[in-house]
Parts: structure tokens; sequence; C-alpha cells
């Protein structure tokens, strides 16, 4: 279906429902894709949390806390002289868990360039080595891309009045540590106005205007992320109009393959922050007309992925010399 502008039904600035907004208001942020990410390596504790992420004691503090109040975490005594805690993964957290496999599928396939690490995922439960977590519709039986899906306003589809919880901006490259495995994507899901942007392109707004309107972006904001998603490769900026001289934005093939990342970021929102009338976007697998039903799935036999279910081993990055030379390291 073509992509409808409404106007709002008040006089106040409203936006479209919408799961993947939800969901970014809560782990749409870089120190937080850090931590989660820590913690799917193992880390539980403070400082082990401080080492693997790079965050300062003070931000991560705050952000743990954060994660305590919105439910993603919980804290767990382990010691009594003194009082020491460690933190783990509550439900709510641990069902991330395709989100960390999209992502990490995301960053092998765009990221290797500058990859620090390689990652083997081994699945248990069918004995299959090596695989690759994919993108699955377990209602069509077969693994799905962004051009597979059409999506039509669901029961919960409403007006909402967005909320903008402070964040702190991408960190730039010398802020990295050498300890993460995501880093090109954890930038780009840890901004949550870039990530609105690009679920506006996917939902076929374009233009600055329909952009800025449907995700209620300040221009500045906007105009900075455009140029930042133009510069990661994520969208590219076209003519339309010469006179006088107006641009549109399109998705490239990197920035049509963050689709996955979206839609089960967006799953996990229709499950813990659903309505009661039902999510506000239906998504649709194209050639069977079926609800989509994503899972991230074994490579090998199809069956969704889970965390007991799999093994990862991380190696570090082998280079040759000529790789070496040509990214100039």
């Amino acid at each position: 279906m073509p992509p409808v502008i409404a106007n709002s039904p008040s006089d106040l600035k409203l936006i479209r429902s919408c799961s993947i907004w939800r969901a970014l208001e809560t782990v749409g942020d870089v120190p937080i894709m850090l931590i989660l990410e820590a913690f799917w390596l193992g880390e539980r504790r403070f400082d082990g949390l401080q080492q693997r992420t790079g965050l300062l004691k003070a931000l991560l503090s705050q952000r743990l806390k954060a994660m305590t109040e919105t439910g993603l975490m919980e804290k767990r005594q382990y010691s009594d002289r003194p009082v020491r805690y460690e933190y783990w993964l509550t439900t709510k957290g641990r069902d991330l868990y395709w989100v960390a496999l999209a992502m990490l599928r995301w960053e092998k396939h765009w990221g290797a360039a500058a990859a620090k690490f390689t990652v083997q995922l081994d699945h248990k439960t069918c004995g299959a080595r090596n695989i690759d977590a994919v993108p699955y519709s377990r209602s069509a039986g077969q693994a799905f891309t962004a051009r597979d899906v059409s999506w039509t306003h669901g029961p919960g589809m409403g007006w909402i009045a967005p909320h903008h919880s402070r964040r702190r901006k991408q960190r730039s490259d010398n802020e990295r540590q050498d300890s993460n495995l995501l880093d090109m994507i954890v930038q780009v899901l840890g901004d949550r106005w870039a990530s609105l942007i690009l679920r506006s392109i996917f939902t076929g707004f374009r233009r600055y205007d329909e952009i800025q309107k449907d995700a209620a972006i300040a221009t500045n904001i906007l105009a900075d992320r455009l140029q930042w998603l133009t510069g990661m490769g994520l969208i590219t900026k076209r003519l339309y109009s010469e006179n006088p001289a107006r641009y549109e934005y399109r998705l490239t093939e990197t920035g049509i393959d963050y689709y996955p990342v979206l839609v089960m970021l967006m799953a996990w929102g229709d499950r813990w922050y659903s309505t009661p009338e039902g999510p506000p976007l239906l998504l649709h697998h194209r050639q069977t007309g079926l609800p989509l039903d994503p899972v991230m799935a074994c490579s090998c036999c199809h069956q969704p992925l889970a965390p007991d279910e799999v093994e990862f081993h991380i190696r570090p990055m082998r280079r040759t010399q000529a790789q070496i030379r040509a990214r100039g390291v």
C-alpha cells in the first residue's frame, strides 16, 4: 500500500504509534547496546561490564539502573562481605536475542572490512557447525528480505505524543573499544533517530519533509542524521526536482539489509509494549499473503534459534598483509 501521512487528530504534535519507536525508547542507545553485547558474552559483574564496554563508571552505573527500571535486567547479590551484586537479564532482556542475532548477521555482511573478530555459531539442536542466523518467515517456510514483506496498519495503530528522552549521540571512531564484536551496527541501532529515519524510509517516506513529519524529528537532528547515514552507506541522496533542487533518500543494499534488525525489534516491541487493541503494524509475506511470523533461524535446519541451543566461538580476525595495507593500518 502507498504511504499516507495523515493529519494528526488534534493540534498537538502527534506521530503514528509504532512498536519500533517504543522499543527504541528502551534500547536505542549505544551504551545500552554495548552492555547487552557484554551480557551475551557472559559478563555479569560491574568490573567485567566496564572492561568489556569501555564505558565510564558513572555512565555504566546510570545505564544499568535504567535497564533495571525498564525490566531488562535484575540485580542479584553474590557476596555478603562486602555486599556485592551481579546483573542478570530478565525474560524481557533475553527476548532481545533475535535482535542481537540480526545485528550480528548484518555486521558480518557489512562490517567485515573493519571487523576485529570472527564469530562462529554452532547449533546444538541439529548439530550443525558454523551456521548463519537467518531472518525466516515461519508462515511462508522460507527466509525473507525487505523485498518479500508488505505492511498494513494494524488494530493498534493510533496517535501518540512523542516522548524524547535525552540520549548520547553515537560514539566517534576513537571511542570504540577493541573488545566489541558489533561496531557499525551498534552505532546505527544505538542512535534512536537514525533507526527512526530508516523506519520511515522503509515505509515509503523518502523526502525530507515526509521523514520529518513521520518521525517528529527536529530539523537540525534530521539533517545531521541523514548526512551521517549517507556517509555510513545505508542511504543515498537522489535529485527529484531541479527547479528548485530537491532530493529524496533511497536505501542502498546495505540499508535494505538492515530491515531484519528493525523487524526483530518491532516483534520484540509488539510482545512487550502491546496495546489491548493489538499491534500498530502488520507485516505479511508478499508471496503467500500470510502474516510474516518472523524469527531468526538456523541456516541448516531452519528452526528458531534459542540462547541455550547455540554455542558461539570468538576468534581474533587474522588479516593478510594486503588487507592491512588496504585499510591503511
